[in-house]
């Protein structure tokens, strides 16, 4: 579990063993049948400065334990989206989730010993084709792909009765995943600016990348999207839950990583710009993971002056990840010059996840989400070193890679995580069928 309630942080491997076995024949009389009696201290009566109220004003070095918590728990609701998403190219279901959004949470590994329980309500997709000569290169293989210029980027979810207990508020998710599929590398390097009227209006100043502005507001051309942007669908969905739980303490939290980082920066700002409900404001937290940047200076005192408007935002930036410095600088569209800088925004919270004792430092990948969440378990702050705080399962390091090393690697084996039968699945008849999709309307 990504954000399950005991971790892997004994100082050696044989402590870790013992733990881990103590863990595992103690934990139905520590966790209950269900787990929703973990303590989840004061993150309920606290929601507010955890989501950035005073700016997180003392609670980053030494990084507060419920801040630490409540970080890992939103990256890993991120992380619930690659690890649903369908990137078989032969399957027909190429760019869709794998799961119907009623079993994503427990299907992916997100539910169990996690006590922030949510629903989720809504999945959204983003346009990512790129007319040009290299097109044919990242279309679907099948002609019969059911998405052939769009892709499943994330979803909206709201927190359940229980979440709302653990979590002291109605909170309203939405999670954004990174690049996955050729096509949105391509965006990712289309460094030019253009200007945001849809969040800023027609004689606005900011400029912001171009690649992400368009995965966000240009409309789906796939048919079975009926020409909605990722950003209607949103905003369409948060209006709903808006209106649903009017009469309750609700906050919307969006949550990202590298790419997905970047386009809940767009969302963020949108809804605070462009409030769903302009007569009661709703706080709006953006947690950004290796976000790289999005706009220009002009952008970012935008930013900057909707702080006061409830906007905050927390990037979360990994020591040794080069995305964060990207994009470096770009030009407005359709002109050579000036040459403009790319500028962050929003609060930035620095760790070194290389000071880690379990990550080979020549195999790790300081970008992957499961590193940054890793990272923050174990940031220590100014006081140096590294020390595992137990709210992040180190055998996800190896989930997608070998990145653990020494004894460490007993723990689990490199590239662990596997689609049973490739989605593959046999029929009565003893044949057998690529099925790798549960349907649930787009």
């Amino acid at each position: 579990m990504g954000c399950g309630v005991f971790g892997h942080g004994k100082g050696n491997f044989v402590e870790y063993v013992a733990f881990t076995c103590f863990v595992s024949a103690m934990g139905s009389l520590i966790l209950g049948v269900s787990g929703r009696h973990v303590s989840v201290s004061g993150i309920a009566e606290r929601w507010k400065d955890l989501s950035g109220s005073n700016n997180w004003e003392g609670l980053l070095d030494p990084l507060d334990s419920d801040l630490r918590r409540y970080l890992i728990h939103y990256g890993s609701m991120v992380a619930a989206v690659y690890d649903s998403f369908i990137n078989e190219p032969i399957s027909k279901n190429v760019g869709l989730c794998r799961y119907a959004r009623k079993h994503l949470l427990r299907e992916s590994g997100h539910d169990n010993g996690n006590p922030f329980k949510y629903e989720v309500t809504k999945y959204f997709y983003s346009p990512s084709t790129v007319p040009t000569a290299i097109d044919y290169l990242i279309q679907p293989q099948r002609p019969d792909a059911v998405l052939k210029q769009s892709n499943w980027m994330g979803y909206v979810a709201v927190a359940t009765n229980d979440g709302k207990a653990a979590l002291g508020r109605r909170d309203i998710l939405v999670a954004w995943r990174g690049t996955v599929r050729p096509a949105e590398w391509v965006k990712n390097f289309n460094f030019c600016f253009v200007k945001a009227p849809l969040i800023f209006g027609q004689d606005s100043d900011p400029l912001i990348h171009k690649g992400f502005y368009d995965m966000y507001t240009a409309v789906n051309q796939d048919p079975v999207l009926k020409g909605v942007s990722a950003r209607d669908q949103i905003r369409e969905e948060i209006s709903r839950l808006v209106e649903k739980y009017k009469d309750e303490d609700i906050s919307i939290t969006l949550a990202g990583h590298s790419l997905g980082s970047s386009l809940a920066t767009l969302a963020a700002v949108d809804l605070v710009t462009n409030p769903i409900n302009k007569d009661s404001p709703i706080p709006v937290t953006a947690f950004l993971f290796a976000s790289p940047k999005v706009g220009e200076h002009n952008f970012k005192n935008a930013v900057s002056n909707l702080a006061a408007d409830n906007l905050k935002i927390l990037r979360l930036t990994n020591a040794n990840d080069i995305v964060p410095t990207l994009p470096p600088f770009g030009v407005q569209e359709n002109t050579t010059l000036p040459i403009i800088s790319y500028e962050h925004v929003g609060l930035e919270f620095h760790f070194d996840a290389s000071k880690s004792n379990y990550l080979d430092g020549f195999k790790a990948s300081w970008h992957t989400m499961v590193t940054y969440l890793h990272g923050v378990d174990g940031f220590q702050g100014s006081r140096g070193g590294f020390k595992l705080h137990g709210n992040f399962d180190v055998a996800l390091l190896n989930k997608y890679k070998d990145q653990l090393k020494g004894n460490y690697s007993l723990i689990a084996p490199a590239k662990w995580y596997a689609v049973k039968n490739r989605g593959m699945v046999q029929q009565d008849d003893g044949t057998w069928i690529l099925d790798d999709h549960e349907v649930d309307g787009i």
